[in-house]
């Protein structure tokens, strides 16, 4: 269903191809200058920066990069919600752990097993479907499900100058990609309505899935067996599994896209790597070195030496959300 990112995406990607400023809700600076000069020197024949369209490859995190993270990733706030709506199936959850603190409320505790009894969880809410029920979960969630600080659904706390970014690059034949430590399918479900990126163009974690014929039906069922973790390491290695050429862009924000950008910018020819940085607590959140997710510390310390791009929200960004007052 289109909705105000579709109109969005084609008013910016006319924007994009004028005389109109193609990234409006950045601050004049240093960084915007960086990415608008990126662009004109990749882009323009002649220019001995030039890159063919076909190679044109700019990837994106998504949690903390084109949508806020806060105060735990989206995606387990989706896990937390659904073992609370399918409690009523499976009463051996309200003793069993991780599962019956979820159901107390006390997350903290559910995850203090840490990434086994994330894994647990995220099977009980993701395995044993098929493709189509689990996409028809994520979208129910996400039309009634309200971020606790802003009251925003979830994806509508997507960054206004990240979509001007996607939608500018586009406009000058890059294809544009997310590549992120989240579940690929959960990804794919809103992705393309919210940033304009196909299904085809997300790479991200995964669990196991098989075919099977069911009444008479070819589906693919979902399967308690990891597959694939994308972050950190992983993010090379995804894009080279899905996407096959390596990025001449790559935007993140915390040390599990360092391996992503570091590979990025290794390559040769013009080469951009940017990290934003979440220091705005009024607009948004303040958090790097020290925070349980999101963490940017080697980033920040080798970013200069890497000729990467450090995005300051607070101050590189006139705005954050859409439909936001400047």
């Amino acid at each position: 269903m289109k909705n105000i990112f579709t109109l969005t995406f084609t008013f910016l990607a006319l924007a994009s191809s004028s005389l109109a400023d193609p990234l409006p809700s950045w601050n004049e600076g240093v960084n915007k200058q960086a990415i608008v000069s990126f662009v004109e020197r990749t882009t323009t024949a002649g220019s001995p920066d030039y890159v063919v369209p076909t190679k044109r490859i700019a990837t994106f995190d998504n949690d903390g990069c084109l949508w806020s993270e806060q105060p735990i990733y989206f995606q387990l706030i989706f896990i937390i919600d659904q073992i609370k709506a399918l409690a009523p199936q499976h009463p051996e959850w309200k003793s069993a752990e991780p599962f019956a603190s979820i159901l107390k409320g006390d997350t903290k505790k559910a995850l203090s097993g840490g990434k086994k009894s994330l894994i647990e969880l995220a099977m009980a809410t993701h395995a044993n479907v098929t493709s189509e029920e689990f996409d028809q979960s994520v979208r129910k969630w996400l039309s009634t499900a309200r971020h606790p600080k802003t009251g925003r659904p979830y994806n509508e706390m997507v960054f206004q100058p990240m979509l001007e970014l996607l939608a500018y690059l586009r406009a000058n034949d890059f294809k544009t990609f997310i590549v992120t430590g989240g579940g690929i399918d959960f990804v794919r479900v809103f992705a393309e309505e919210t940033y304009g990126i196909p299904p085809e163009q997300v790479v991200g974690s995964s669990i196991k899935t098989t075919y099977e014929v069911r009444d008479g039906k070819p589906t693919l069922v979902k399967l308690p067996e990891l597959n694939f973790i994308d972050d950190k390491e992983g993010k090379p290695v995804g894009i080279h599994q899905h996407i096959g050429r390596r990025p001449i862009f790559a935007a993140g924000n915390s040390d599990g896209d360092f391996q992503m950008l570091e590979y990025t910018t290794a390559g040769k020819g013009a080469r951009f790597g940017l990290l934003i940085h979440h220091n705005d607590d009024d607009r948004e959140w303040a958090y790097d070195r020290d925070s349980h997710i999101g963490k940017l510390a080697r980033g920040l310390d080798e970013a200069k030496e890497r000729n990467w791009n450090i995005i300051s929200m607070k101050d590189d960004w006139a705005k954050i959300y859409p439909a936001e007052k400047k």
